[in-house]
């Protein structure tokens, strides 16, 4: 018997308590499709994934360098996944909704 790496994922309490997803549903799948290689799937799976990495890494390369505007770049890149998870999941969740 085989255990996949879905077997490890933590679960969704929103989704466990009302059967709605949460705007971080998928997160964990995309970046196990990621590591994977498969980047297509996992932008399908969660949008905002290449977004949030770019932000990771901005967070890892100021840690170590100055950056003369870092706070406006923050707040641009803090905006930007904002927006991205937002509206990805508002089209998500269109069928919910429509009659």
């Amino acid at each position: 018997m085989f255990l996949s790496t879905n077997d490890y994922l933590l679960p969704c309490l929103n989704k466990s308590l009302f059967g709605v997803d949460c705007l971080g549903c998928g997160i964990q799948r995309a970046f196990i499709l990621l590591i994977k290689g498969d980047f297509i799937a996992a932008f399908k799976m969660y949008p905002a994934i290449y977004t949030l990495l770019l932000f990771g890494l901005f967070l890892l390369i100021t840690y170590k360098l100055r950056f003369k505007n870092k706070q406006k770049i923050m707040i641009s890149f803090t905006t930007i996944n904002v927006l991205v998870i937002v509206i990805s999941y508002c089209i998500k969740m269109k069928p919910l909704f429509t009659l």
